[in-house]
C-alpha cells in the first residue's frame, strides 16, 4: 500500500507526536476487538444469560459497535495526523460521548441481565 500523499505535504512532525496518535489509534483499535471478543462472548459463552434473540442481538450490537469504532479509530487517526502536519487545531470528535453512552447503556443492560439469570 503506498503512503498517502497527504503524508508528503508538510515537514514530518515530531515524532513523538506521531507516535502518541498511533498509541491512540491502537488503543481504539484494542477496544474495537474488545467489543468484537465481548459478542462473541456472548453468543457462544452464555447460554443461561438471556434467550437465544436477545444474546444474538446483544451480539450484533457489540459487533457492529466494534466494526464501527475500528474504522472510526483509522479515520481519526488520519485527521489528527493531518492536522498535526500542517500546524492546525486538533480535531473534535464526538464519538467519545458516544462510546461512553454505549458502555453506560451496555452496563445497564447486562446487569439487569445477569441479576435476572440469577433469579
Amino acid at each position: 500500500m503506498p503512503e498517502p500523499a497527504w503524508r508528503r505535504e508538510h515537514e514530518d512532525p515530531d515524532y513523538r507526536f506521531t507516535l502518541a496518535n498511533e498509541r491512540t489509534f491502537l488503543a481504539w483499535i484494542r477496544t474495537a476487538l474488545a467489543l468484537l471478543a465481548g459478542a462473541v462472548a456472548i453468543d457462544q459463552l452464555t447460554p443461561g444469560l438471556a434467550s437465544a434473540p436477545v444474546r444474538a442481538a446483544l451480539a450484533v450490537v457489540l459487533a457492529l459497535g466494534g466494526a464501527g469504532l475500528g474504522a472510526t479509530a483509522y479515520r481519526r487517526w488520519v485527521r489528527v495526523e493531518r492536522a498535526i502536519r500542517e500546524g492546525g487545531r486538533l480535531p473534535y470528535t464526538r464519538i467519545m460521548l458516544v462510546l461512553t453512552v454505549c458502555v453506560v447503556v451496555a452496563a445497564a443492560v447486562f446487569t439487569v441481565l445477569i441479576i435476572g439469570s440469577v433469579r
